[in-house]
């Protein structure tokens, strides 16, 4: 009998939702690596009232993982509508306060996993309390990861990112990471989402020792101010600054144009498709895989979701992407 694939996918939150929904139909053993630099909306407040680490990306992984009833899944992803609870989701509230009950974030992920009959694990990639910041040519500083996400003017003078303080990758990732066979890095904004996994001392490292085939999702849209004009060229060489070049082994590319409608949409909002590049000459070491992956669902935004008017209309469809992904 075959042994099940190893999977592992690193991300934030909206992009590992979509991953690990469609990887959990498969009979595979799966791994969820959350960033722990997400400090808006109802997660920041939870942040800076109750001291606890992130758990908005956490939820996301948690219901995206979850083979409990559907009115469990909705549970852990109602948004409260008024009263001093207002913005926030259930799900943020629950796991805050199991957080303080039991100890630690990992602790209650564990307990939460066993309420929603997740099919895999979660884990944050760092069990310290950290910030985000970019450090700007100009020797300023933007601090948290809601103000860099939602900066459209000063990220084109990015110099760096860093987290304050400095973390280390949670140990228990050290095995999962040796012993995977495929490591997936999700989809997400680039510069909130993904390159704050890479910051955590430790798994830029992990993953350069690893056997596992390191396979890079290709972002769909540019986001104004910070990926203007970028080719997905562009956008594996900024993730490579920060893990090394020759750690991803594979790239998969959405090569399915949106309709007219909402390219037009976006296009009022500074947005535009993420374009191929000069691929296989700049990068002729990476495996390049080239797929119609668009989701053609229609998504709106939830009612009293504070980020609401930032989150993506064009999806990949996880389907479609589980598969290509499974069967590499």
């Amino acid at each position: 009998m075959k042994d099940k694939q190893k999977i592992v996918t690193i991300g934030g939150g909206a992009g590992s939702f979509m991953v690990l929904s469609g990887l959990k139909k498969y009979s595979i053993e799966l791994s969820a690596i959350v960033s722990m630099s997400d400090d808006g909306g109802s997660t920041g407040v939870l942040r800076d009232e109750l001291g606890v680490l992130p758990p908005g990306d956490v939820r996301q992984c948690l219901v995206a993982l979850s083979k409990s009833s559907q009115t469990l899944r909705k549970l852990f992803n109602y948004r409260y509508s008024q009263g001093g609870l207002k913005g926030h989701t259930f799900g943020n509230v629950f796991l805050s306060t199991l957080e303080k009950v039991t100890g630690g974030l990992d602790q209650s992920i564990r307990e939460a996993g066993r309420i929603l009959r997740i099919q895999g694990q979660v884990f944050p990639v760092t069990l310290k309390n950290v910030r985000l910041v970019a450090l700007l040519k100009n020797g300023k500083k933007i601090c948290g990861e809601n103000k860099i996400y939602c900066d459209t003017a000063n990220l084109i003078n990015l110099k760096k990112l860093a987290l304050e303080p400095s973390a280390s990758i949670n140990p228990s990732l050290k095995p999962i990471i040796s012993q995977a066979d495929k490591i997936v890095i999700n989809p997400g904004d680039l510069y909130s989402s993904t390159i704050p996994n890479f910051l955590v001392k430790g798994l830029p490292e992990a993953l350069a020792k690893t056997k596992a085939r390191v396979i890079c999702v290709g972002n769909l849209m540019t986001k104004p101010g910070h990926t203007d004009g970028y080719t997905l060229v562009d956008y594996i060489r900024v993730i490579e600054q920060y893990l090394s070049r020759g750690v991803i082994d594979h790239v998969i590319y959405n090569k399915e144009l949106p309709s007219r409608e909402l390219l037009k949409k976006y296009a009022r909002n500074g947005e535009a498709v993420v374009k191929l590049g000069d691929f296989k000459k700049k990068l002729p070491k990476i495996k390049l895989l080239s797929y119609n992956l668009l989701s053609h669902k229609f998504k709106r935004a939830k009612k009293n979701d504070a980020l609401g008017n930032f989150r993506s209309l064009i999806r990949h469809d996880s389907d479609k992407l589980a598969e290509v992904i499974y069967n590499l």
